[in-house]
């Protein structure tokens, strides 16, 4: 794919001003009515403190006819929107309720805006919030999850308990089990029980002003529903949820249950010892549950993920499905008559959607697995028409941010037999927030590893690059490590380095995901090994371009990407300056202190994690470095950045000298997380990642890098 956007006109682009960048609305999340007529999408724009996004909801023409129109409008935002049976669109808010007092403190409601039209209702509230909704295609049955202490028995319990820690300025937590902390926000002391409602039951003429449908618990005390992935049967009887259990080593893995919504009753459906399960959906007949199983890892072996199904009945035991399929699944998506799913994967830098079909119908005979979109892009959040004639979702790549898009299916399945049909592309509906004009041109290189791999990437090019004016290279390494870049991103977005001249290299090494399992196996338990020397030969490659000055050149990394760049300083001095963010740096500290140890305890063997930890090449670092870290990451602790920052300035083979001068720079957020979300901060980064780079690639004088503020950037 070659993508090109004409920059010559004034004015420049959004990317070339980092106030116009952050202010760019953004696109998330798709919901089909049950009849196919509606299509309802969630815009993210920035608060009037421009200090957070806010979310409001929109609706797309399914036949991409109608302009998109707004629904919602609120200081607060609405989001997670779904369809229930009777068409009224529900979603989660912590708006003010015209019907009930003001609150600042307003934890997000189940609220309701009727298909005919009027004004949206509060349906359903928890004193720790709503989330998690679930709607049954065929039934008004609605489930949701509320976070509930673990010693309420209900929610009117709960709201008394959570006055009393409120009054007492109580935040302590008491832990029974592990893990105590997930991401970036600490668990307990609440988990999330699981909730059902009827819409209509009471009628609406026979509650009391005000009056809610009732709440009724599904679930009691525990953490079983941490992260969980639910759906509902058609005809809202059951509820198929994933259901975290303990595992020696104060290890966890995910097992599937169903739940019986009048009685509570629950049934395991799936526990498999040596895999963790995810992403339950039911099929429209009723009988089927399809689900993700990914193999429990070891030193040795890495991940196998599949597709699973088996009878939502119990009467059968679970398959694993398209064994042979050399691909990852990463949705599924049910075609109306239930004969197969629609299932997105990562595959060679892109997304596409597969087709998958039962030969002999669902649980009967092998499947046939074919690509059914043609674009260079990936596609998230699929929706199908009730008549399987087409297939809605939001399609995303680095020539542009998600945007909603119709796929042809009745033309796909028509125009052959199966595993002999071609891709088709996708048309782009009537979006609300147009594609940002781009300053450069985004292509692809590739190139063969010394094991014979072929390890490709994305290259993002500034407008005017020639064999007479080369831009300087950044080398842009994921996180992950299981990752691929194969889709737009706000926070690492490489056109505010393209709208300053930078050429920017996006490339998926060994451990990549959309490549087959053989090249995730190559660097598995190895970090230091073929992912490092994948990422030089495909940045070798790219130096060769006429395009690129092969001269100037940076490298830059998150997370296991902040742990490559780390590695990469400690083992070449090719690079002028290493941006390294939430990056592991001891292995040995990393592991004990992460947020889901036994994981890591599955991924390396300590010897593994001494051999290819970076901290043990610091004397070798002679590379400028800029650290960045936020406080509040659980994933990767600040721990690794206090420890990586001393050991720059007195062990590095660039130290700081004897009055405590250094080269390196270490950039640090007290309220932040993994990511580091928030706009004014998000302009912050950006800006002190430039003016880094400016100083070292670019030569600006010794010392105007620090001096650029983010309001005078640009």
């Amino acid at each position: 794919m070659r993508v090109t956007q004409d920059t010559s006109a004034n004015p420049p682009t959004p990317f070339h001003d980092l106030d116009s960048y952050l202010a760019l609305r953004r696109l998330g999340g798709l919901a089909l009515s049950a009849d196919g007529t509606r299509l309802v999408t969630a815009v993210q724009s920035l608060d009037a403190d421009r200090t957070g996004y806010v979310s409001a909801l929109w609706e797309v023409d399914p036949a991409g006819e109608r302009p998109a129109r707004r629904l919602t409008r609120s200081a607060k935002g609405e989001s997670s929107a779904v369809f229930a049976a009777d068409g009224d669109l529900l979603f989660t808010s912590a708006r003010p309720d015209p019907d009930g007092k003001a609150d600042d403190d307003a934890r997000p409601a189940l609220w309701s805006l009727p298909a005919a039209g009027g004004e949206a209702r509060v349906i359903a509230t928890a004193p720790g919030g709503i989330g998690g909704v679930r709607t049954a295609r065929d039934a008004e049955v609605v489930s949701v999850t509320a976070p509930v202490l673990p010693s309420a028995a209900d929610l009117a319990e709960d709201a008394e308990l959570r006055k009393v820690r409120k009054d007492l300025k109580i935040d302590a937590v008491w832990h029974t089990g592990y893990p105590v902390r997930h991401w970036d926000h600490d668990l307990g002391p609440d988990a999330d029980r699981r909730f059902v409602l009827t819409l209509g039951a009471p009628a609406a003429g026979e509650r009391g002003e005000g009056e809610q449908p009732e709440l009724r618990q599904l679930t009691g005390a525990g953490r079983q529903l941490d992260e969980a992935g639910a759906a509902l049967s058609p005809d809202g009887a059951t509820l198929v949820t994933t259901w975290t259990v303990d595992d020696p080593g104060a290890a966890r893995r995910e097992t599937l249950v169903a739940i019986d919504t009048t009685t509570g009753e629950r049934r395991t459906l799936v526990d498999d010892p040596d895999a963790e399960l995810a992403s339950p959906v039911v099929s429209p007949d009723g009988r089927w549950v399809a689900y993700i199983t990914s193999t429990i890892t070891s030193p040795t072996e890495s991940p196998v993920m599949r597709a699973g199904l088996v009878a939502l009945a119990g009467d059968r035991e679970p398959e694993v499905l398209a064994d042979d399929w050399d691909r990852w699944p990463t949705s599924l998506t049910w075609l109306p008559d239930s004969s197969g799913l629609l299932v997105t994967a990562d595959d060679d830098g892109r997304g596409p959607v597969f087709l998958l079909t039962f030969d002999g119908g669902a649980g009967e005979g092998p499947v046939t697995v074919e690509q059914v979109t043609a674009d260079d892009a990936t596609f998230t959040d699929v929706q199908v028409a009730p008549d399987g004639s087409a297939l809605y979702a939001l399609r995303v790549s680095y020539a542009a941010p998600s945007e909603p898009v119709r796929v042809n299916l009745a033309a796909f399945v028509a125009a052959g037999a199966p595993g002999q049909r071609e891709p088709v592309a996708a048309v782009v509906l009537p979006a609300p927030v147009p594609a940002p004009e781009l300053p450069g041109t985004l292509t692809e290189v590739a190139t063969t590893a010394a094991d014979g791999a072929r390890v490709r990437a994305w290259l993002a090019l500034p407008a005017g690059a020639s064999a007479s004016d080369p831009a300087p290279l950044l080398l842009w390494i994921h996180g992950g490590p299981l990752n691929s870049w194969n889709a737009w991103s706000w926070r690492w977005n490489p056109w505010i380095m393209v709208a300053r001249g930078y050429a920017v290299l996006l490339p998926d090494p060994a451990l990549s995901t959309g490549y087959g399992q053989e090249f995730v196996a190559r660097g598995w338990g190895a970090w230091g090994d073929k992912p490092y020397t994948d990422l030089l030969a495909i940045t070798d490659a790219t130096e060769a371009l006429d395009e690129v000055d092969a001269s100037r050149t940076a490298a830059m990394g998150g997370s296991f990407g902040g742990y490559m760049a780390n590695w990469v300083a400690g083992h070449t001095d090719r690079f002028r300056a290493i941006v390294t963010h939430a990056s592991l740096w001891a292995l040995d500290q990393f592991g004990p202190t992460t947020d889901h140890a036994y994981y890591w305890a599955r991924e390396m063997t300590p010897e593994m994690a001494e051999a290819h930890s970076p901290h043990r090449f610091v004397g070798e670092i002679r590379t400028p470095m800029l650290v960045i870290h936020g406080d509040k990451d659980y994933r990767v602790p600040i721990g690794e950045a206090l420890r990586l920052w001393r050991e720059l300035l007195a062990d590095s083979g660039l130290p700081a000298d004897d009055d405590g001068a250094t080269a390196h720079r270490f950039l640090y957020f007290p309220t932040e997380n993994h990511w580091v979300l928030t706009p004014q901060h998000a302009k912050v980064w950006y800006a002190g990642v430039l003016a880094f780079l400016a100083e070292h690639v670019l030569e600006v004088p010794a010392g105007e890098g620090d001096a650029v503020l983010p309001t005078t950037l640009g």
